[in-house]
């Protein structure tokens, strides 16, 4: 029965991800915005909304853990799989903006998910945690990211561009766009916890740690909005909103997602270990390194099996640490 939850949790997630983000992405174009940009901000935002609802829930049954094993997983997930799976649907070319702004802001919300985790080593607590404290900073520094990347925006100025944008506005109406985000939204919290739910029952009667399962079923499941989102931008050849969607939110669970967890109930790190928080630094750094690999302000294919390497050597490390 949990697994058949489980399974409806994450078929409510997709969907709702899914009409949320189509809804909010329709909403921003009214705008002008570029793809980049809608994509490190509506879509990433949106398709964040599954690790939101599951860590939040997650934080408030008491499982800090698993809100943070969430966000860890997700993250690696997002910048090694998604990343090299995209890549290898469509090369992913990366802008000036990309390598000096972009993708450094990246490797800087996973410092700082380091730094907040490290109260032991920083001889600030007894014992690992995300306070609320901590969670308010966090809350701020994307109130501080969502500013920056909106006033920093570049409008398109193409034809082409603002003829989408207006055909996109007849087709589809401000009301069906709201109804859109709030119906999506109801099925991702009712979604959200039906996976949570299922997801602990199933680890307990395998025997598998929270942290575990954290790191791998409930993350890659509260990923695949990210994947589907970003595999059909490449295959329409829009791959700056690929790349926008997974640097986007990256960063959003990292401050959005554990900063409102956080800000919650305190999270506690329980079985997640540096190995994982440095495994999400080091994957920020291989992507701002593929930048100058191969074919310079490019990730290419060769780089496409790196990140998904990496990303089944890090599992296979889970499996046969835990």
């Amino acid at each position: 029965m949990n697994v058949i939850l489980l399974l409806v949790g994450l078929a409510l997630i997709l969907f709702g991800a899914n009409y949320m983000t189509d809804g909010s992405a329709a909403l921003a174009r009214r705008f002008h915005l570029s793809e980049f940009i809608v994509g490190l901000t509506v879509v990433a935002i949106g398709t964040s909304t599954p690790e939101l609802v599951v860590s939040v829930i997650s934080a408030l049954h008491g499982s800090g853990e698993m809100a943070i094993g969430n966000v860890t997983g997700s993250n690696l997930f997002n910048g090694l799989l998604i990343l090299g799976i995209t890549t290898l649907v469509r090369p992913v070319p990366l802008t000036s903006d990309n390598i000096k702004k972009d993708i450094p802001l990246g490797i800087l919300a996973s410092i700082v998910l380091l730094v907040v985790c490290c109260d032991v080593l920083l001889g600030s607590d007894l014992r690992n945690n995300i306070g609320r404290d901590e969670g308010i900073i966090l809350l701020l520094l994307f109130v501080i990211f969502i500013a920056y990347t909106i006033f920093s925006a570049k409008v398109p100025e193409s034809d082409e561009m603002t003829a989408e944008v207006v055909e996109q506005q007849k087709s589809m109406p401000i009301w069906l766009m709201i109804v859109m985000i709030v119906g999506g939204l109801a099925a991702l919290v009712f979604g959200g916890n039906l996976f949570q739910t299922s997801a602990v029952e199933i680890a307990r009667a395998l025997g598998v740690s929270e942290s575990m399962i954290a790191i791998t079923l409930l993350a890659g499941g509260t990923s695949l909005p990210e994947l589907a989102a970003s595999v059909v931008s490449a295959l329409k050849g829009k791959a700056e909103m690929a790349m926008g969607n997974v640097l986007g939110s990256n960063i959003s669970n990292i401050f959005l997602v554990l900063g409102a967890s956080a800000t919650i109930t305190p999270l506690s790190l329980g079985g997640i270990t540096m190995v994982d928080l440095l495994t999400v630094l080091g994957a920020s750094v291989l992507l701002w390194i593929t930048a100058f690999s191969f074919k310079r302000n490019k990730i290419d294919r060769p780089e496409a099996v790196i990140l998904i390497l990496a990303y089944f050597v890090y599992i296979w490390y889970m499996v046969t640490h835990q």
